[in-house]
């Protein structure tokens, strides 16, 4: 997703942030506020993943998917 068009949407797709990556708090959504370097960073914190990984898992996430179509990843996660 590019850049302006997450920090634009921000607030539209936080929920879909969240089922993506359930990890992630309220206040980190707060921190975050659709800069994709920072989206990044806080799911290679609370994943384990390197950073090179998270921009992977950004690039391919779609906020118009529906959650049926997470990555398995993250329907591993409890």
């Amino acid at each position: 997703m590019n850049t302006d068009i997450l920090k634009g949407k921000w607030l539209q797709v936080k929920g879909d942030v969240r089922q993506w990556w359930g990890k992630l708090t309220d206040d980190d959504l707060d921190v975050i506020a659709g800069k994709r370097d920072q989206l990044a960073g806080k799911i290679q914190e609370r994943y384990g993943v390197t950073r090179e990984e998270a921009q992977k898992q950004i690039d391919s996430w779609n906020p118009e998917a529906s959650s049926a179509n997470q990555p398995a990843r993250e329907r591993k996660v409890s």
